[in-house]
Parts: C-alpha cells; structure tokens; sequence
C-alpha cells in the first residue's frame, strides 16, 4: 500500500486522544495525523494538512462537535466518524450528526477489559477504513486499498447446510407471510432513511441489521419511527415480526430469524463477531435462508468489507430474490460489491427504487389460503 489513511482525532479528553491513537496507530493501514482537544485547534491543524479522516466528540470546549460537523460539511467535506460516549446515545444528538453529514458512529473505546478493549480496537479501526473509502461530496481522493483481513463466518453461530439438505429445505419450506431481511453498515441510516420513510404501513415486515455500537441503535429506531409509516424499533429476544413493523438489531448482539409454524419470530443471542461484526448481516440473512427461503426478499446496502455477501448468496441459492445497492449510489460500495462479485445480487439497483421493490415484492408473494 502506498500510504496510510491519515486521522485527526478530536477531543476534550488527554486519556480518550492518547487511547484513540494508540488504537489507531498500532494498525499498519492507518496511523495518527495529529489530535486537538477543541475544534478551534483542530481547524488550525486542517488548515496545515487535510486528514483522510475525521474521529469527533460531540461534546467539547469552545464549540460543540455537531457546529464544528455542520462548519466542515460546508466548507470542505471530510469524512467523520463520530466518536461518542454510551452515555451521549439517549439523545439524538449523534443521528443528527449522521443527518449532517457524518458517516460513521462508534463509541469511545473500553479499556476495562482486554475483550472490550479488542472490540473496540476492531470497530474503531474500520470505522476509519470505512470512512476513509466514503463517497463525500466535493472529494475526488481514492483512498488506498485494504488487506483482507482474518475473521469468523456465520459458522460460529449458525452452521451452514449441505447441498443435499439445502434441496430438501427448498421443497419443504412452505409458503408463509412474505418478509424482508436488509443489511447495511457506513453510509446505511441515510440509505435506511430514504428507503423506510417512502414503505406504506402495510408493507411487509422488515428486519434491519446496521453496523452501529450498542445504545445508539435504539436512537436509530426511535429517530425513523418518528419519520416512517410503519413501526420502527429496535427487537426485542422472542419479538413476533409483523406486517408494517421494522425491527432493527440492537448493537452488539447479533438478530436470527425464527419461524413457528406459519409465523416468524427473531431470536437475539449473543456470540463472536462475524465478519468482524456484531450483529452480522451474514447471521441474519443465513438464518432467513434456512428458516423462510423463497419467502424472504434480501437486500444489501452500503458498506465496507463483506458481511452479508456470504449471507445473501444462501438466500438466493435458497430460492429467496436478491437486491444489492448499485456502485453510484452507495456511499460505500464495498458490501454490495462483495455480494455482486460472488454471484448473490440477483438485480443491482439504485437505492431510490429499492423501496418500491419491497412494495412490489409484498404484493407479488403468495400468502397462505391465496
């Protein structure tokens, strides 16, 4: 790789700089442009070289991250991740910063255990890859490419079926109430956002996986609830999935679709990440395969790396039609492009008319008794 994405971390906290950089230092991809405990001095750095990348709290002296967001995004687009404390998601502040121009949100890194401080290191590192790669208005930089990196397939949490017993599940898996699975991961609440607010309330029942940390995914509900026709919300263990109701993963635990007799229900477990994610697109959309085959509808949006292409490709293999989100209007095309390339995408669509295929795909599928 010729160069390295270059960040700028920004905030009030010595402990939480020293941290990131650390974190962000010690990948070989990535490495640490300059820190600032204020957006006054972090313009003074922009003002000396550019970073690929933007790590920002929302909270911080002088000016508050989510001015400072809105200054950037008009001026001179950088792509930023917001770096916030559990304690800042009750609010909406930080979808906000997504409706204003940030492309990713993780959470301050924990360091009271090696495991999490591990967690951490592994989402704040790709949020950065992921922002790095980022479509942003008024950017023409390519960023560098990315090793492929070692990580756990749905296996570990739901073992994949043989060619045999597959064709068998095909013939045997009646024809139920339709359903929607969507996987999406930076650059995924607008595309979700744009997509939820034009489904009527009668549409088919959704089920959403978003790479987003603990706590802010129940934010993320709330905020396109308040937006859509149909009920938005994060799923609770054991949840029945309804028509015109969307149920969203809730962050670090991964979301399996269940079927109980004619109805569907969703299962939350914890585990490892899968694809370097938890939740993973690649679980929920291997469970939907197995459990509602031709009567799931799987389509993936905007993302970095390839959870989700493993997954989609089983659905489709399973009977189940297939969307992945066009190059031109992802803001990451990474997922859908991993999905493309292995044969998963049974149409390729801009994200403006992957709504009205969910409307269609409702109307279309057979349902009981019909």
């Amino acid at each position: 790789m010729s160069e390295k994405i270059r960040v700028l971390i920004i905030d009030d906290s010595a402990s939480v700089r020293l941290t990131l950089s650390d974190i962000i230092s010690a990948d070989p991809d990535l490495e640490v442009m300059a820190t600032a405990s204020d957006p006054y001095v972090a313009a003074e750095r922009i003002r000396q070289e550019v970073p690929d990348v933007i790590f920002l709290d929302i909270e911080l002296p002088r000016m508050d991250g989510l001015t400072f967001l809105r200054k950037i995004m008009s001026q001179r687009p950088i792509p930023v991740v917001i770096c916030s404390s559990l304690a800042e998601a009750g609010s909406d502040t930080f979808m906000q910063a997504l409706e204003a121009g940030a492309v990713d949100v993780v959470a301050k890194p924990r360091v009271d255990t090696a495991q999490f401080l591990n967690e951490s290191r592994m989402r704040i590192c790709d949020a950065a890859k992921g922002a790095a790669h980022a479509k942003m208005r008024g950017m023409k930089k390519q960023a560098p490419a990315l090793a492929v990196e070692s990580k756990l397939t749905a296996d570990a949490i739901l073992p994949a079926i043989s060619e045999t017993r597959r064709k068998s599940l095909i013939e045997r898996i009646p024809v139920t109430e339709p359903i929607v699975v969507i996987g999406a991961s930076t650059g995924g609440t607008e595309a979700l956002r744009e997509i939820l607010e034009a489904l009527p309330a009668n549409c088919p029942p959704i089920l959403i996986v978003q790479h987003m940390p603990e706590k802010f995914t129940g934010a993320f509900a709330r905020r396109l609830d308040a937006g859509c026709a149909v009920s938005v919300r994060e799923a609770q263990d054991g949840e029945l999935v309804r028509p015109g109701q969307v149920l969203m993963a809730p962050g670090n635990y991964h979301m399996m679709l269940v079927r109980n007799g004619p109805r569907y229900t969703v299962k939350i477990t914890d585990g490892p990440h899968i694809s370097r994610h938890r939740p993973s697109v690649d679980v929920l959309f291997r469970s939907t395969a197995q459990t509602a085959g031709r009567n799931a509808l799987g389509i993936i949006l905007t993302g970095m790396g390839d959870d989700g292409a493993r997954g989609l490709l089983e659905m489709r293999e399973m009977g189940s039609p297939t969307i992945a989100q066009d190059e031109e209007t992802s803001v990451v095309f990474g997922m859908p492009k991993e999905a493309i390339q292995r044969g998963a995408a049974g149409r390729i669509l801009p994200l403006g008319k992957i709504g009205d295929e969910i409307v269609a795909f409702g109307h279309k599928a057979k349902r009981p008794g019909e």
